[in-house]
């Protein structure tokens, strides 16, 4: 839904005008702007990636504080750790050295250059990544500004121009389209609250991907029984299961041999 409404707004400008109609569709003023050779809507200016965002380049620790027993800091390389949404737990290390904080966008500088996740832990970063955050106050207008970029990376890639990386300045320097702020700020109201859910479910997940890397193990060996009918969970001897909320485990029942 987010993303239908920024192609709405921001890619088509056919934002809701003062009297709630679309902007452009509705004969709303557009002017011509050299620099990204297009028209925009009046009020609207072009700009660069660095105008509307912080951005922290990524740099990797020395591989020999690299482990995967939870020392230190939970770190991220580049994208091969990235999953549909969040990336996944794979390493840490005890000498981190550039961070991105929880909330977030990461995104890809080398090969595949443009891919994006979300941080939903304060991490460190590697020299394949880049760690973004709004400086007008919309995550979700960022993170589709991104997502658009990645695509064009990938037409180019497509086309036999294929990026190995990007640079730093060349990053600051991607050409963007800057909206007024009061369509920010709208577009920032409707899509906060589905975006502030999506880390809410990253976390859940997080959770119950560890509670079943914990437990896999005790059915395995067979020191648990999931009983046939999935129907009430019943912890039956503490210390060995894992601490399951009910709401997560209401279909699961498991007994000690």
């Amino acid at each position: 839904m987010a993303k239908q409404l920024y192609d709405y707004w921001f890619v088509q400008f056919d934002f809701p005008n003062e009297e709630g109609k679309p902007y452009k569709s509705s004969g709303g003023n557009m002017v011509w702007n050299e620099k990204l050779k297009r028209n925009i809507p009046i009020g609207w200016n072009n700009g660069t990636l660095i105008d509307i965002a912080n951005i922290t380049m990524g740099q990797s620790p020395d591989g020999t504080s690299y482990n995967e027993i939870g020392e230190g800091v939970l770190f991220y390389q580049g994208s091969t750790d990235f999953g549909m949404r969040f990336p996944s737990v794979r390493q840490y290390t005890t000498a981190p050295s550039r961070f991105a904080k929880k909330g977030d966008i990461l995104m890809s500088v080398r090969a595949p250059v443009g891919a994006v996740n979300i941080a939903n832990n304060d991490c460190c970063i590697g020299r394949g990544l880049s760690a973004l955050n709004s400086k007008i106050g919309s995550t979700t207008h960022l993170y589709y500004i991104l997502n658009d970029l990645r695509i064009a990376f990938d037409q180019r890639n497509a086309a036999g121009t294929t990026f190995g990386s990007i640079t730093k300045e060349d990053l600051y320097n991607l050409p963007i389209v800057i909206p007024a702020k009061e369509v920010i700020s709208a577009f920032d109201k409707i899509c906060s609250p589905m975006f502030d859910r999506q880390m809410l479910l990253g976390e859940e997940i997080d959770t119950l991907i560890k509670q079943r890397d914990e437990l896999l193990p005790l059915l395995l060996n067979g020191q648990v029984l999931v009983n046939s009918d999935l129907s009430v969970y019943k912890e039956k001897r503490r210390g060995k299961i894992p601490s399951l909320t009910q709401n997560q485990v209401s279909d699961i029942q498991i007994f000690h041999c």
